[in-house]
């Protein structure tokens, strides 16, 4: 689960090494495993390796001795002279004893199966010249690509294409994930992707000290609440949604109804008079209380059991809903943020920022889309092309004090301590309307139980996308909160709790 950056996975060698194992016995023990995957690809027919001039393409030769030894008709082209090649990379040309092809697009040929080990994880420059045009010509061929590490034009920390990059079918990477194995767009340039052991010991990442997680279960495991026998609702926390004029109230009871169903206790929401007869003929299971000033607000939270807050999703823009957050940041409740509530910030980000460090309210989690977040952080969305959304995400979060939380078919979530999880399991059709107002209710709902935010975040990231995977194409944004009992079952089944 634990994701590495290029220079991470570099140190990780490096330990290895010098804890007595070869760094050629690693490379031999990477380019076996990409033939015994290139095997399982292709039963038959010639393969090309395209070969550079680093580790990378030391891998790509040994994987090309090892199928040629396997039987298989096998040809290499390779970017360098075969005699500038140094180090492992040049051991490993060694054990291949056929003739290199000239670098060229004409060489690709008519192969069954292409093995790109052009360029490895650490690509800090776009890709010009021969190399651009024999990735074009790979991406033409038609043929399928097995990308040793990543894909040759990926960059592995931010995921950007430098200039042009390979299309892969299947990726094979070692150790632990990159960054660009999760983030777009080199997540869809690498296919499927599977991790290989070349005999890295674990015991390495005591001292690389990783802080980036693909978002999956047995991240936040230990933190995920569970019912008790002898426990009752107020136990499970309650949720206020605030809700915005008569025109926009389903954003709100979209996301009460993911925070009931995420696990709070009791959901109420804190509603205008105006749109009070339509939210209480619309809910059953889920409270309606009169709230039209903020010092309605501030007495409805001096009852300390309603302990987390979600404002924002059909709030409405303005000092009405800024003087909310204020209110809820000043009761030291759990809150999240959503929509209308990051947009009315949009003009003077650094008051909400201000207010959240001032608060100390530990449990507040940001959660915009692409096109909100530079509202709130203009300079880091106008970034170096380069810079990767996990970048962002981490630079937001210690510039406002809170879990942020960048939506997309990515999400990720980072914590102003540096943290960060990447998740990887949404659908496409989850990018439906109100989709983002039920997320924000079911983190809440998380909070509501006790949860840290950072893990609430991470959890609601994961199950909403699962919900999502459990409805199925056609999904629309009301049917995710009716799945989630589903995803609980998977959990629980996992997670080995009885119910």
């Amino acid at each position: 689960m634990e994701v590495l950056t290029p220079a991470e996975m570099e140190r990780a060698d490096r330990l290895t090494i010098a804890a007595g194992r070869p760094g050629f016995a690693l490379m031999l023990s990477a380019g076996q495993a990409v033939a015994t995957v290139a095997m399982e690809l292709m039963g038959e027919g010639p393969i090309l390796v395209v070969a550079g001039p680093g580790n990378n393409g030391g891998d790509g030769f040994v994987a090309a001795a090892e199928l040629a030894a396997r039987g298989r008709e096998v040809s290499v082209i390779l970017l360098c002279d075969r005699e500038s090649l140094q180090g492992d990379a040049a051991s490993a040309a060694k054990g291949w004893k056929y003739p290199v092809l000239p670098f060229n697009p004409q060489a690709i040929g008519k192969p069954a199966l292409i093995i790109d080990a052009l360029f490895g994880a650490g690509l800090n420059r776009p890709v010009t010249g021969e190399p651009h045009d024999v990735i074009e010509a790979i991406n033409g061929n038609g043929a399928p690509v097995l990308a040793v590490d990543l894909p040759s034009g990926i960059n592995g920390a931010s995921a950007a294409v430098m200039g042009v990059a390979v299309r892969a079918t299947e990726t094979v990477t070692f150790f632990r994930r990159k960054p660009a194995h999760l983030l777009l767009p080199g997540r869809i340039h690498c296919g499927r992707v599977r991790v290989a052991d070349i005999g890295i010991d674990p015991a390495v990442l005591e001292e690389i000290q990783p802080q980036t997680f693909e978002n999956v279960p047995q991240v936040w495991r230990k933190s995920f609440p569970v019912p008790w026998v002898d426990g009752h609702k107020y136990a499970r926390g309650h949720t206020i949604v605030v809700t915005g004029d008569i025109a926009a109230t389903g954003a709100a009871r979209m996301s009460a109804r993911g925070s009931l169903r995420a696990g709070a206790g009791l959901v109420t929401l804190a509603s205008p008079r105006d749109a009070l007869a339509v939210n209480a003929a619309a809910v059953t299971a889920i409270m309606v209380r009169p709230v039209d000033t903020v010092i309605q607000f501030a007495e409805l939270l001096s009852d300390k059991r309603l302990n987390t807050c979600v404002i924002g999703p059909g709030a409405g823009l303005g000092q009405r809903t800024r003087d909310f957050v204020i209110s809820a940041l000043s009761a030291q409740r759990g809150l999240v943020l959503d929509a209308d509530a990051l947009t009315s910030f949009a003009e003077a980000p650094d008051r909400l920022f201000e207010a959240i460090k001032a608060s100390h309210a530990p449990q507040v989690v940001l959660t915009p889309h692409e096109g909100e977040f530079p509202r709130l952080f203009s300079d880091i969305s106008n970034k170096h092309p380069f810079r990767s959304k996990l970048e962002r995400v981490r630079a937001a979060a210690e510039r406002s004090g809170a879990i942020v939380l960048l939506k997309g078919p990515d999400t990720v979530v980072a914590s102003p301590e540096g943290r960060a999880t990447i998740a990887a399991n949404a659908p496409p059709w989850l990018a439906t309307a109100g989709a983002g107002d039920v997320l924000s209710g079911m983190i809440a709902g998380l909070l509501a139980q006790g949860v840290q935010a950072f893990e609430a975040a991470s959890m609601g990231v994961w199950m909403h996308g699962e919900a999502a995977r459990e409805a199925g194409p056609g999904l629309i944004a009301e049917d995710l909160p009716e799945v989630l009992p589903a995803v609980f079952r998977q959990l629980y089944d996992e997670f080995g709790v009885d119910y």
